[in-house]
């Protein structure tokens, strides 16, 4: 029986909130072991008050603990620790590093080869994708992208599966505030809002271009709810400002009233206190999708670049549109293709499909908060509309 276990993740916001079922998991078959989460500091909002860890280590990988040397230091207190469980959900030197000489009694999970040699049992991860050849996509020599074929967390629940011997409970992502940052949340809402307002969150950045669905489509869907009665805030972080204000540049109601702007005004932690409150999210693939299914909160995605089956929104309730282009899913950062056919993935998922959906599920959950809604434990498959199936 293990006393004293670390769960690695220093991936990015979508990634950690992935991990969160791997918590409750072990919360469960080791009931009086000490459970660590590591993550990078930047996301300490999501994590810290989750009700299934005891504690947790931040990594701040852009500042002081940024550098090789600086590692070995941050190993040193990882050491310290005594862990007689390491478990890393995290491929990448960094996290391997950390777990291969963290001193552990047990080290497992996914790790980088050299590294997997400190390791009891490594596990491949088959959520993500992997690159077969060298060269850029599509060109000689050949290069090809093969997505990943298992949700995330289903990958993270069969590490503890293969390497423990459990059969891990799976509760779904959580993420707990503290009393503090829901007050927050709040206060704010209630600046914006009146009790009777239902809200569509519209989180419409993503870290890659190829994962953003048309922001002149995000206006007339948002032009459409306006005129509907419902009130639209728009979430995201700082870098999605422009896009935001470009977006609400191209609507008729530009200038009404119903539009709320919390981009890049808001920690996480307040965001998803806000995202409570609201009805609908409109979004693309990104952290904040995930942060919505964590607070019970139906979401509706359209993928492009995106590969379904590892990120899929993990909720029953939420819809997902796949691009109908025969190179989706393509990895790729910025769409190779020109002219019309520059982003056809995105461009080819059109606003009268997405808004039968956004009709539909706001029609049958009668507009409703999501703090009102019912949980969904055990009910975690999204429903997948292939457009190529001529479904519209």
């Amino acid at each position: 029986m293990y006393q004293n276990i670390l769960v690695i993740n220093l991936m990015q916001i979508g990634d950690l909130m992935l991990t969160t079922p791997v918590l409750g998991a072990l919360r469960k078959a080791y009931p009086q072991a000490r459970l660590t989460l590591l993550a990078d500091t930047r996301w300490r909002d999501l994590v810290e008050c989750n009700p299934h860890v005891d504690r947790c280590l931040f990594m701040d990988k852009k500042g002081a603990d940024k550098g090789w040397r600086s590692l070995w230091c941050f190993i040193g207190k990882v050491r310290a620790e005594k862990f007689d469980l390491v478990i890393n959900l995290h491929r990448n030197e960094r996290a391997s590093a950390v777990a291969a000489f963290s001193g552990a009694k047990k080290i497992v999970g996914y790790s980088k080869p050299l590294f997997a040699l400190f390791f009891d049992q490594t596990l491949q991860n088959p959520s993500i994708a992997h690159h077969v050849g060298w060269g850029p996509l599509g060109m000689f020599p050949p290069h090809k992208y093969v997505p990943g074929w298992e949700h995330q967390v289903h990958a993270h629940l069969q590490v503890l599966r293969e390497t423990l011997g459990i059969e891990p409970f799976d509760g779904g992502l959580e993420m707990v505030l503290s009393e503090e940052n829901q007050q927050k949340a709040d206060r704010l809402w209630q600046e914006h809002f009146a009790p009777e307002d239902k809200v569509i969150a519209f989180n419409i950045g993503a870290s890659w271009e190829t994962k953003r669905w048309l922001d002149r489509y995000f206006a007339e869907c948002a032009d459409r709810l306006v005129e509907q009665g419902y009130k639209i805030a728009f979430f995201g972080g700082p870098m999605d400002k422009s896009i935001v204000e470009k977006c609400i540049g191209q609507m008729v109601h530009k200038d009404s009233s119903c539009l709320h702007i919390f981009t890049g005004q808001v920690s996480l932690a307040v965001l998803a206190g806000l995202l409570r409150h609201c009805s609908l999210m409109l979004t693309t693939d990104s952290g904040p999708m995930h942060i919505g299914v964590a607070m019970n909160l139906p979401v509706i995605t359209m993928f492009g670049a995106s590969p379904v089956p590892g990120f899929y929104p993990y909720d029953g309730r939420s819809v997902l549109l796949k691009s109908p282009e025969k190179c989706h899913p393509c990895g790729i950062h910025k769409c190779p293709r020109e002219g019309a056919e520059n982003l056809a993935c995105m461009k080819k998922i059109p606003v009268p499909v997405v808004m039968h959906f956004v009709e539909d599920l706001l029609a049958e959950y009668q507009g409703q908060p999501a703090y009102k809604l019912p949980l969904h434990t055990g009910n975690y498959q999204c429903r997948v509309i292939e457009l190529t199936k001529g479904e519209f």
